[in-house]
């Protein structure tokens, strides 16, 4: 097969977790980086437009052999799974594998309003964003002619705050989440190196992906993980490629559940539990109803901003990847997280 091509940017989160992905999984690709320009014609020419224009942006073909233009990551490294032999980066084990989902979810589309948050709120960090971003797609620019697209980027990124969920109301609600996961992250990070044992899934890819921002690019999140969570700071260096480490093909090395979950992976699925499951039903009910603004109480505070009718769409599928598991796996994972609430979140 030839090399998978695509198109993405460094500072896309989303981007350096279908990257590392694929260095870790051994599958060739070729990228070209995103040129932004203010009239929005960002993508290629000489190649399909996606009907969302999304990083990364994968141009795959499709069952007639036609290339198209292809986004959202999660079902792509899923459709490599079946493409690609050997490294899965999904659990051999049904109730590990719905968990992954659930992780997976969580680090894309909850830990994406932290970084979203930290990097166009913060005057620090509004200005390096503005500043690096437009050069990574045009490293040979002048001042002159960078000068108005970071103008353009800074303002078409802020102005988009109110959907991702970023303003005063939520700003403690955001930041606090932040600093929970961090801290819980960094106490399993000393029981194992992954997730889910020895060997990395699609959710550390996907919560990798927001910390290359978070933890190394964003002055303001990364001062609090440089000073604060310095294991969590080289984890995210490690996972940058992770094409040498050693695998069971057997799927040994993957977290035996038998004997039950560690507490510290039991703590980082009770974050699931308490916040990102009950902000998807609050979500989703603003968008079902057809409300203008999810206005709701998180964390114990209130919690508003724009619906986002894609997240409701991501309760839709937690809850048929629940759905999908056996009565005995519903039963294990039931017995396995019976501490934390989760099946109750779930229902």
């Amino acid at each position: 097969m030839s090399d998978i091509e695509l198109m993405g940017a460094p500072g896309s989160p989303y981007t350096r977790k279908m990257l590392a992905l694929m260095r870790y999984r051994h599958i060739a690709y070729k990228v070209r980086w995103q040129t932004v320009r203010m009239d929005d014609e960002t993508f290629s020419k000489d190649r399909p437009k996606p009907k969302v224009p999304l990083l990364p942006t994968y141009y795959l073909p499709d069952e007639k052999g036609e290339i198209q233009a292809v986004t959202d990551s999660s079902p792509i490294l899923r459709r490599f799974e079946d493409e690609f032999e050997g490294r899965s980066v999904i659990p051999s084990d049904a109730v590990l594998a719905f968990l992954n989902w659930l992780m997976e979810d969580y680090g894309d589309e909850w830990l994406t309003k932290s970084m979203f948050h930290y990097r166009w709120h913060y005057e620090a960090d509004i200005k390096k964003a503005g500043s690096v971003l437009p050069r990574w797609g045009n490293l040979t620019g002048s001042d002159a002619d960078i000068e108005p697209v970071s103008k353009f980027i800074s303002e078409r990124q802020i102005s988009r705050l109110s959907y991702v969920g970023s303003n005063e109301v939520t700003k403690e609600t955001i930041e606090n989440s932040f600093m929970r996961f961090l801290t819980l992250l960094n106490a399993h990070l000393q029981t194992a190196p992954y997730l889910f044992g020895a060997r990395p899934s699609s959710a550390d890819f996907a919560i990798y992906g927001q910390l290359t921002q978070l933890a190394v690019f964003d002055p303001t999140s990364s001062a609090i993980v440089t000073a604060q969570f310095p294991r969590i700071y080289a984890w995210v260096e490690l996972m940058e490629d992770l094409s040498g480490l050693s695998v069971a093909e057997d799927g040994s090395d993957w977290l035996d559940a038998s004997a039950g979950l560690p507490d510290t992976l039991l703590g980082l699925i009770g974050e699931m539990a308490e916040l990102y499951i009950p902000y998807l039903k609050v979500n989703a009910e603003a968008v079902m109803s057809g409300a203008e603004l999810v206005d709701a109480e998180l964390d114990g505070r209130p919690y508003q901003q724009n619906p986002f009718t894609y997240q409701a769409k991501c309760l839709q599928w937690i809850g048929e990847q629940y759905t999908a598991l056996s009565d005995d796996d519903k039963t294990r994972l039931a017995e396995l997280t019976h501490d934390i609430g989760l099946v109750e979140a779930l229902s």
